[in-house]
């Protein structure tokens, strides 16, 4: 079975969905057979690449709330972080636009290493001092730590065609799908599902999926399921 996760870096809901589907795919019986591919889709593609904004203002404006609000947004992010044992960075993190980071993804991708990959950008973003969007140098020593080349990775960011096409399909498919936000987890083609769920939602997920085929259901939890998109990030309550 394949499980596509469309994402972005830039996507808090993302990292901890991401947590939560694994611990819901460490306890499934048919693990070992399946196979996860991450997607590329792109929450603010007008974002100038290698220009930079704080999230907390950046919140603070989109959604006309406080900045002292939007600081207690992102701390309530950081502690569904720490739940699942996930490095939240909750002051002074950057956002940006992350088409690059997409295309080395592609590259992960190919040479087998695209989980270790997305994992060392979300620590990148999420975690560190350093910006995966204005900091090149920052984005090749992960990209190295994932296991990639480091000539192979510094070619791709010299180059904007390389796996831009790649990307670009992606997207297309995404809208396709109907797929509004992320993240969102599509299984064989079959199911889809959107947003940061809990675990147990993705384990029935995983379990109705399997050897089934039908068309694509959307299986929402009853709460739902956090998203961001091309508007922003749903803010959740502090």
């Amino acid at each position: 079975m394949r499980v596509e996760i469309w994402t972005d870096i830039n996507c808090p809901f993302c990292y901890i969905g991401k947590a939560r589907f694994e611990q819901a795919l460490d306890a499934f019986p048919h693990k070992e057979q399946v196979e996860v591919v991450h997607r590329s889709f792109e929450l603010d593609p007008t974002v100038p690449r290698e220009t930079t904004g704080l999230v907390v203002p950046h919140i603070a404006e989109k959604y006309g709330i406080s900045r002292e609000q939007a600081a207690a947004n992102e701390q309530g992010l950081g502690r569904q972080a720490g739940e699942l044992g996930l490095p939240y960075l909750t002051e002074g993190r950057d956002y940006g636009n992350s088409f690059d980071l997409h295309r080395l993804l592609h590259l992960a991708h190919d040479k087998g290493l695209q989980d270790a990959m997305i994992d060392a950008l979300y620590r990148g973003n999420f975690a560190d001092e350093a910006s995966v969007f204005a900091d090149q140098e920052h984005v090749v020593r992960l990209a190295v730590e994932a296991g990639l080349d480091e000539g192979e990775v510094r070619a791709v960011l010299a180059d904007p065609e390389a796996y831009a096409d790649a990307v670009r399909a992606d997207e297309r498919e995404a809208a396709e799908l109907g797929a509004t936000g992320v993240p969102f987890f599509v299984l064989d083609r079959t199911y889809g599902v959107s947003g940061a769920q809990p675990a147990e939602v993705f384990t029935q997920a995983l379990t109705q999926a399997w050897g089934d085929r039908s068309p694509l259901t959307v299986i929402d939890g009853a709460d739902g399921g956090d998203t961001c998109g091309p508007d922003g990030c749903a803010v959740p309550q502090a």
